[in-house]
């Protein structure tokens, strides 16, 4: 078990979850594959789109639908901040995992994120447990809690 994946299980038991992460196949980097696979709506996938702070410096992170795309207009409002293209040995370094696997939850550092109101349409989501192989089923409610993320308007 690679130690991203041992990273977000430690997260979700420390928040009091018993959650299992499922293994995928190998061809699930995109939202759409990993949705195929876990037999649910595009939608019902959360990404983890990492953008850098200009100003900042840091990375900031945007769980959205998998469906939908970040508005960097809409999204640099939100984060009070321009944002620009995150670099893999950014996202690396402040979360400590590879771009096609991060996840929202057990990042090495706090991090700033901010969630799509449109994965609170669903019962059950579905987000990135650490590998491009796995993700954990999960509440949007739950998510929204244990990322500590904000809810808000950032898609087009």
């Amino acid at each position: 078990m690679s130690k991203s994946l041992k990273r977000v299980i430690h997260a979700l038991t420390e928040a009091g979850l018993e959650i299992t992460p499922l293994e995928l196949g190998p061809e699930t980097r995109t939202a759409q594959q990993a949705a195929d696979a876990a037999g649910c709506h595009l939608d019902q996938i959360a990404k983890s789109v990492i953008f850098a702070g200009q100003e900042s410096g840091k990375a900031i992170l945007f769980i959205t639908a998998g469906g939908n795309q970040v508005d960097t207009v809409k999204a640099s409002a939100v984060a009070g901040e321009a944002l620009g293209k995150a670099d893999a040995a950014l996202i690396r370094a402040q979360t400590g995992f590879a771009i096609g696997g991060v996840a929202p939850v057990g990042h090495l550092s706090p991090i700033r994120a901010f969630f799509d109101p449109r994965l609170a349409e669903f019962d059950e989501i579905y987000a990135a447990a650490g590998t491009p192989r796995h993700i954990f089923p999960v509440s949007p409610q739950v998510l929204l809690e244990i990322s500590a993320a904000q809810l808000s308007d950032f898609t087009s």
